[in-house]
């Protein structure tokens, strides 16, 4: 296939552009002082987001890292541990920020293929004597749901329940990182107050499968999202006139139905590559907008930059695998094209094989 000017993004979903409409409210958001809490479209992005996950209040804030940052120092006393996956978001990409801004240890648990921690080794990170000095205590568990380096697993409400009940009966408060929560919920078909009902605090993005160009939600009670206000001035993320990213944000929650497409897009992608010899498709069930795959006779560098250099951008990411995430952007009839140069790539790669192993006629 020669090459093209034609691209398609599936790095992240973090590569959305904002639609018409976000950018047609973004000029029209009405603007005030929002550290001064003065800004009316911040305020009113804020109790949408608290009143959509079941919660008392909700702070809008620049990053996702910077939320589970401030909800951990929040809730976790310098000299304690915060429980985490070890395939977590928190744990591998938030460059260890609960301990040098916050003095809090982190307490890396296994994650399972599905996502989950096992209870067993949740309660091996608790010291055998908690009156003993020398020991660090755990104050916070973190959950991440989906759960983004398992393959984009969505947790099931058993195991919520099932460690929720144990995180709050052993004195863990719990935070979760869902970044993808709405993604989450649309796959298991429950509302998504549902699953922010099992965490006592909540992140989630608004710039990745929501498609707003800037920022993330902490929601949570009303003292906790006090404190996470505060922490959020201390970090450097108070910002002014927000109503400008807060009126995209009020857009992107409007139209979270829009996820459904993105779903039915990764499922279509998954089917089509399941079909092609070579390619190893890990599903998961439910899923969501993501697809993680293996490439079985090449390595992923080449493959990679073979699809980068006819358009089709992926990337690598956790145990070999390559992760393709659909999002607004990426219409139906994109798939199509991604699933073409992926047959091609593999079998101009077969052909190449082929020619090189050809045996050599004695003269």
């Amino acid at each position: 296939m020669s090459s093209t000017k034609r691209r398609v993004e599936l790095r992240s979903d973090t590569f959305t552009l904002p639609s018409p409409r976000m950018l047609e409210a973004m000029v029209a958001a009405e603007l005030g002082d929002d550290v001064y809490g003065e800004d009316p479209t911040v305020n009113a992005l804020e109790a949408l987001a608290a009143r959509l996950l079941g919660k008392e209040a909700a702070c809008f804030m620049p990053s996702g890292t910077m939320t589970n940052l401030a909800s951990i120092m929040t809730h976790c006393p310098r000299g304690s541990k915060v429980i985490v996956g070890e395939e977590s978001d928190i744990y591998v990409y938030e460059a260890g920020g609960a301990s040098v801004c916050g003095g809090v240890i982190y307490h890396p648990i296994p994650n399972n293929i599905d996502g989950t921690m096992d209870l067993d080794a949740i309660a091996a990170a608790f010291p055998p004597d908690s009156d003993d000095p020398q020991f660090a205590l755990p104050a916070l568990l973190c959950l991440e749901n989906p759960q983004n380096h398992r393959g984009g697993k969505v947790l099931p409400a058993a195991y919520l329940r099932e460690v929720t009940d144990f995180a709050r009966e052993n004195g863990l408060t719990v935070h979760m990182d869902g970044s993808r929560i709405f993604n989450a919920a649309l796959a298991a078909d429950v509302p998504v107050a549902e699953l922010a009902g099992y965490a006592d605090s909540v992140m989630f993005c608004l710039s990745k499968g929501l498609g707003a160009p800037v920022g993330s939600m902490a929601v949570g009670t009303g003292p906790f999202i006090r404190d996470v206000r505060r922490l959020r001035k201390m970090l450097g993320g108070g910002m002014r006139q927000a109503g400008v990213l807060a009126g995209a944000a009020i857009v992107a929650l409007e139209n979270r139905g829009r996820l459904a497409e993105d779903h039915q897009s990764a499922r279509q992608l998954a089917d089509g590559l399941e079909k092609i010899p070579g390619i190893a498709v890990d599903r998961a069930e439910p899923g969501i907008n993501m697809v993680f795959f293996r490439v079985l006779s090449m390595d992923n560098p080449t493959f990679i930059a073979a699809a980068q250099a006819q358009g089709v951008a992926l990337a690598e990411l956790g145990h070999g695998q390559i992760r393709a995430v659909t999002h607004y952007g990426v219409e139906p009839e994109d798939i199509g094209y991604v699933l073409d140069v992926i047959r091609s790539i593999l079998t101009d790669s077969t052909r190449r094989s082929h020619a090189d192993h050809k045996p050599v006629l004695a003269g």
